[in-house]
């Protein structure tokens, strides 16, 4: 079976077992109302939704290379994708919860980290974006110059996440909604060859895990 057919049949699963016609309608007529925003990478091996067993109408999900939130910029002249999502979810949508959940063996941080290597005449949009986290590239080079790539990745993947938790704070309307205890944001690390999920602590800056 090729692999598009495989997601038609399932999608006839979906239809006939998942989803009753009266839920479908509810969504489709009281409109969305999830109280979570989940910024993830789009990498194919990590998809919020299913990791978390979430429902139709319970998650409202950004998906982008490294899973990255840039700092606030509202330049009228630059195209905004993240930071317009991020401003209909909480503007309109009023959600409670940001979630930025990164992830093992990424490849955008891959090449953040091996930003010497990459093509970048190649690869012209990676290398702005995935600068973003110029910062966590730059403290794992000076801390842990002698250690294997691999850990480098999860050691900048992790720092990474900090600093689009820290630039969500940049922006005005979510700032103003975290000092009236409107809105949470958490950061979450999501391990591939284990599956093991792990949230940060924010008061010890280590992440722990949710099956201890």
């Amino acid at each position: 079976m090729r692999r598009i057919d495989k997601l038609i049949e399932g999608y006839k699963e979906f239809h006939t077992q998942s989803y009753s016609e009266d839920y479908l309608k509810k969504l489709a007529e009281e409109g969305q109302s999830p109280e979570v925003l989940v910024i993830a990478c789009s990498d194919s091996r990590v998809d919020p939704s299913i990791i978390t067993k979430a429902q139709l109408g319970e998650i409202f999900v950004i998906r982008n290379v490294a899973n990255l939130v840039p700092p606030y910029s509202p330049a009228k002249d630059e195209y905004h994708g993240t930071s317009a999502a991020i401003e209909f979810a909480v503007k309109h949508l009023n959600i409670r919860h940001i979630v930025v959940m990164g992830h093992s063996r990424c490849a955008g941080i891959r090449a953040l980290v091996m930003h010497d290597e990459i093509d970048h005449d190649e690869y012209s949009f990676i290398r702005p974006w995935v600068n973003i986290a110029k910062g966590a590239r730059d403290k794992i080079q000076h801390d842990m110059s002698e250690e294997p790539l691999e850990n480098k990745m999860h050691a900048c993947a992790k720092e990474s996440l900090k600093i689009s938790l820290k630039n969500l704070q940049t922006f005005p309307w979510i700032k103003e909604r975290i000092n009236k205890n409107e809105l949470a944001i958490h950061g979450w690390y999501f391990n591939l060859r284990s599956g093991i999920l792990t949230i940060l602590n924010k008061e010890t800056g280590e992440f722990e895990k949710v099956i201890p």
